[in-house]
């Protein structure tokens, strides 16, 4: 705001919908007889609430970086005092900042210049993935590794996954990795094959698979645990790339009018690049991270005796940007490589099969259980991915077995994605929510639309109960929406829309492989990604909705979200972000 008392975004659009005087007395406001003026007011405005009784405002004062008053534009406007600033919305509508439950914010892979962007639409054919290679070779270094991401077979031409054979056609004496928009699968040349030491004989590793043509060559896929065998190869990012992967993550968050994220799986270093963003004042997202949980009993203990002092956040030091959360843990693998657990073989073009493949688990499931149970004893919160209706299956029995042998409830364990639940591992999640304050889906509403054609061809029939949110809605559960960043874009209003639409992308099987059925409306996708989120990062007392005491993290929009129609919510446009009171973001018009 620039020390300028009075902003306005033009004439006013309109009288925001009133609900009375909301005036909520400003708890903590007065010094003797000398009453304490806000510091900021948004005025003129459509405040949607998002609080217990979904209630509508049109202004809110700010002081000290919290809320301290929502009602009316005439009400909130008598507290100003000779310094206050004031926003005039001009009918705009305020959310709160909106929240991911679930993105890889942190791994500098994922923002280092030298890895090539091969997203959709950039990236439509695997002709244009060869040319897009053959540019970085020329580019670089001879003897260095060539890098790519976010590639997606559903969405190329071609209706295939890129191989060996099509890489080593353009570059054939250097290695090249290509990581899957999914991050579970990728594909290398045969030079990368070769300093892996992959070839006929090499078993696949627990937990992965080595793809073979016809003749029990690799083709160069690598799926979940198997990528490891070539990318542990790469040099890992440094604590700069790291730091500056983090610094233009919170930048891109604030654009979108974004104030939270759930990271998982970070590490160590992760975690010091954080805290040095922290340290200079720059972390305007707040962060819940969850540290990497392992794959054995052994790496769970470990994990227990370095991190678990500092991991409580039902007891957290009072500092809400950077919270240490809890862990996470892989039950199996994924919808675009058919490598989750299924209890039956995944599809192939929707009506075909994949005949004897029903995924596998990630973690051998009396080792996970048990390491579920050493985690929970240990007073930490848990995030569980799983996919497939096996897997999901497992991880809510698991979940249930530690909380009745001993119960700790508000630990809120998550169950990541839970793509494709049974009806069993619904009744388990209500139970769980109802007595243990746990088993919360965390799932993410983009994949029916980024990944959705690839997901509708690999699910079927089965597709039709992907993520089931008319089905949570109706049981009473609650579920945190997350992004999975950067399986799909992070922008927060492309998961509100694709709760409601449930359209893919392209449409290659028909423009409705989901169906209308789980469908759910905008307040509660919006809850999804606001209130909901908050509960999962144990922030719902600060952050989620806009009422007295919680911190400012506000959400100005060019359009209401319960106003529009279903397809401009894709396509709802950012105009300010507040983070504690503090501007992290505007547009020019708002300058």
């Amino acid at each position: 705001m620039n020390g300028v008392g009075v902003q306005s975004w033009g004439a006013r659009a309109g009288r925001a919908v009133g609900i009375g005087v909301l005036l909520i007395a400003l708890a903590g406001c007065h010094t003797g007889r000398r009453e304490v003026a806000p510091d900021l007011l948004l005025v003129s405005g459509k405040v949607l609430t998002l609080d217990a009784a979904d209630a509508i405002a049109e202004a809110i004062a700010i002081r000290g970086g919290r809320i301290v008053a929502v009602g009316t534009t005439a009400a909130i406007a008598a507290l100003a005092g000779p310094s206050t600033r004031r926003i005039e919305l001009a009918g705009r509508a305020v959310t709160p900042g909106l929240l991911d439950a679930h993105a890889h914010f942190s791994p500098g892979s994922f923002n280092r210049l030298d890895v090539i962007d091969l997203s959709y639409p950039r990236i439509k054919s695997i002709e244009e993935v060869q040319a897009a290679v053959v540019r970085r070779a020329q580019e670089t270094v001879a003897e260095g590794w060539i890098q790519g991401r976010g590639w997606d077979e559903g969405k190329l031409v071609d209706r295939r996954m890129i191989t060996a054979r099509d890489l080593d056609a353009v570059v054939s004496d250097r290695p090249v990795w290509l990581s899957h928009t999914m991050g579970h699968y990728g594909v290398a040349n045969s030079a990368a094959l070769r300093l892996a030491r992959i070839g006929r004989d090499t078993q696949d590793p627990p937990g992965g698979t080595i793809d073979r043509d016809a003749e029990g060559n690799a083709t160069g896929i690598l799926k979940e645990t198997a990528q490891e065998l070539v990318s542990d190869l790469i040099p890992p990012p440094t604590p700069a790339e790291i730091e500056r992967g983090i610094r233009e993550m919170v930048s891109g968050f604030n654009a979108e009018c974004m104030t939270g994220v759930k990271d998982p799986g970070i590490t160590g270093d992760a975690w010091e690049a954080y805290r040095r963003v922290l340290a200079t004042g720059d972390l305007t997202v707040r962060v819940f991270a969850l540290w990497s949980g392992g794959r054995s009993i052994e790496d769970a203990q470990q994990v227990i005796d370095e991190r678990a002092a500092i991991t409580r956040p039902y007891e957290h030091s009072g500092e809400d940007r950077l919270i240490a959360g809890g862990v996470k843990l892989y039950a199996d693998g994924s919808g675009g490589a058919r490598t989750a657990w299924m209890y039956d073989d995944w599809n192939l073009g929707v009506t075909g099969t994949d005949v004897g493949n029903r995924g596998y688990p990630n973690i051998e499931p009396d080792a996970l259980r048990e390491m579920i149970r050493l985690y929970h004893d240990a007073g930490l919160h848990i995030s569980t991915h799983a996919i497939g209706d096996r897997a999901i299956d497992v991880v809510v029995d698991d979940y249930l077995d530690a909380m009745r042998e001993n119960p700790k409830p508000g630990l809120r364990h998550g169950i990541i994605h839970a793509n494709v639940p049974t009806d069993h591992a619904i009744d388990a999640m209500a139970a769980l929510q109802r007595d243990y304050d746990a088993g919360y889906p965390e799932p993410s509403a983009t994949f029916v639309w980024w990944i959705g054609d690839t997901y509708a061809g690999n699910f079927g029939s089965r597709a039709r109960r992907l993520n089931p949110f008319a089905t949570f809605q109706k049981r009473g559960i609650r579920w945190a929406n997350g992004s999975d960043y950067s399986v799909t874009p992070f922008a927060a209003r492309y998961g509100i829309w694709a709760a409601v639409a449930r359209e893919p992308a392209l449409g290659i099987y028909g423009g409705d492989p989901f169906g209308r059925d789980e469908a759910v409306d905008v307040r509660a996708a919006l809850r999804a990604a606001t209130l909901w989120t908050a509960h999962q990062m144990f922030l719902e007392t600060k952050i989620g909705s806009i009422e007295v005491g919680k911190y400012a993290d506000l959400a100005v929009w060019d359009r209401n979200p319960y106003e529009v129609a279903t397809a401009d919510l894709k396509d709802m446009q950012c105009q300010l972000t507040l983070f504690g009171g503090e501007v992290a973001f505007q547009t020019e018009d708002a300058r």
